[in-house]
């Protein structure tokens, strides 16, 4: 685990709880994508759209 450099423990409560949500919402996103592959498909092909078109 990283090192808590002068956190109180309000913070590190508050990253944990940051770090598990985190964590719940890139599975929550891999089983939507897991059970609707072909919304993902379009979605990942929607975003390099985006990406592709964007300019600075």
């Amino acid at each position: 685990m990283t090192e808590n450099t002068g956190k109180s423990p309000e913070q590190l409560d508050r990253l944990r709880r940051r770090a598990a949500f985190l964590r719940e919402l890139e599975e929550a996103k891999a089983l939507r994508d897991r059970i609707a592959p072909r919304r993902a498909r379009v979605r990942q092909i929607r975003a390099a759209m985006r990406r592709a078109t964007y300019h600075h």
